[in-house]
């Protein structure tokens, strides 16, 4: 089949490679334009754009995508399929229609549940412990279309988003060429989703990375490993923003302290009261500084128990506590 691949970020790789190492003719890509990036603010190529720089694969980057241009582009390409995986852009209804045998989507969830632009990182955050890739064919409803094949995977106990992401886009990959060997076959029935079984990921803010101590360890926990690599999950020790990268929920009595207070100190991790239990950060980022261990943090900042981290910036009253 002719088919036209639309995607972005790194998840999207493995879903392409597998289409230039099949039987399929990537007659065309499609991505987001090139945003600016880091201090500089430079334009970052998408690693989707790279994979077509390698390959010499044409490229479509539409800053609109009800542009004219863009959609005679599009069909000029006479696809077959599109196939779309982490794109990031809502598919119009013109666009949908534009390929004879539809579109079919390689969403990081088992479909109906975590619909939406952050199914991995709410999956995580939400304490489950199974997820997987659905190949789905596209309507116009946000990941609401029929499904064609599904595979689960467990999450580990130590699982990030990051770490999670790059699993699923493996298989997302495989998934994707099994989905349109079976369908060249008619070996398979698209089944309808329920609905009335379905949940929601929106897509992360960096605002919803902020640490609610009053949760229990184990829900802040996750939430950290949900927030691994982007947003960040963090806090703020008096005026000073951490980023907290590594953390886990201590199987021991919960501390009388007010939650946030850090009750122990070694260099092994910062002990904090939560709304249940203790949490022990092991690694973090203070402000304008790097990812460091807590040893390597407590080498040149002596910390003691009793600091109380919380929702902002905390102003301290000269000769007061």
């Amino acid at each position: 089949m002719r088919i036209v691949f639309m995607g972005t970020p790194d998840f999207a790789v493995p879903t392409l490679e597998a289409l230039l190492h099949s039987d399929e003719s990537v007659v065309g890509v499609v991505t987001q334009p090139d945003r600016p990036k880091g201090r500089g603010q430079e334009p970052a190529t998408a690693p989707i754009k790279q994979v077509c720089l390698r390959e010499g694969l044409p490229l479509l980057q539409p800053t609109k995508m009800k542009d004219p241009a863009f959609l005679d582009a599009l069909r000029a390409w006479q696809p077959d399929c599109f196939v779309v995986a982490a794109f990031g852009r809502i598919l119009t209804p013109t666009i949908l229609a534009i390929p004879p045998k539809g579109c079919i989507n390689v969403h990081a969830s088992l479909l109906p549940k975590y619909r939406g632009a952050g199914p991995i990182q709410w999956a995580i955050i939400n304490g489950e412990r199974e997820t997987g890739i659905t190949t789905m064919l596209m309507d116009e409803g946000m990941d609401t279309g029929a499904i064609l094949l599904q595979e689960s995977m467990p999450i580990a106990p130590d699982d990030t988003a990051g770490t999670l992401s790059a699993k699923l886009s493996a298989v997302g990959g495989t998934l994707l060429i099994e989905t349109l060997r079976r369908l060249k076959a008619g070996a398979l029935v698209p089944c309808p989703q329920d609905s009335t079984q379905a949940t929601m990921a929106p897509l992360l803010k960096k605002e919803d990375g902020l640490i609610n101590w009053t949760l229990e360890a184990t829900a802040i926990a996750n939430r950290v490993r949900g927030m691994n690599p982007w947003p960040g999950a963090y806090t703020y020790a008096k005026d000073d923003r951490w980023i907290i990268w590594r953390a886990s929920a201590l199987d021991r009595p919960a501390s009388a302290a007010p939650p946030g207070t850090i009750v122990e100190v070694t260099k092994e991790g910062l002990l904090v009261a939560t709304g249940g239990g203790l949490l022990a950060i092991t690694e973090f980022q203070p402000a304008n500084s790097r990812r460091m261990s807590v040893a390597q943090y407590l080498a040149g900042h002596p910390l003691t128990p009793g600091l109380t981290l919380g929702a902002g910036p905390q102003t301290v009253t000269v000769g007061g506590p």
